[in-house]
């Protein structure tokens, strides 16, 4: 597993992860939300994040996109789920940011129990408009370990 930075070229594999794990981990979304955000990934979060791809054997099968301390988004190729990529996606991200926010569905159970074992704690929850679902707002703060054993 290699972590680097997205590169243009690296788009078609990062929007298949994305929209496979997103089919996966929320069920709840329409076909046209699911289009529509896929072209909004590309032309909106993708040039206007900090994102780096990890790459298994030669492909790259999943990113992660920060804006500054803020897990935008996270997807894997759920074939990697709970084999150690994400967490060393979220690593870099707390290398880089320290303590990290993020926004994830109640509904999404996968992505809930991710950010649980990560150590993410909850700070609020509120309406998602154009879903009409609830999200939950979840915050991972640095340090905290060796701030509890001192």
């Amino acid at each position: 597993m290699k972590i680097r930075h997205y590169e243009k070229s690296d788009l078609d594999a990062v929007l298949s992860s994305w929209e496979t794990a997103t089919r996966l981990a929320h069920p709840f979304m329409t076909d046209e939300f699911i289009a529509q955000e896929r072209i909004n990934v590309a032309e909106v979060y993708m040039p206007n994040t900090d994102t780096w791809v990890i790459d298994i054997d030669g492909n790259i099968e999943g990113f992660i996109a920060l804006m500054g301390n803020e897990v935008g988004a996270i997807f894997l190729q759920p074939k990697y789920h709970g084999k150690g990529a994400g967490k060393a996606l979220m690593d870099k991200a707390q290398e880089l940011h320290g303590s990290l926010e993020v926004e994830v569905f109640k509904e999404n159970s996968i992505g809930r129990k991710f950010y649980l074992r990560y150590g993410f704690e909850h700070l609020e929850e509120k309406l998602h408009e154009s879903t009409g679902q609830q999200v939950l707002r979840l915050k991972f703060t640095a340090n905290k370990l060796l701030q509890r054993t001192r």
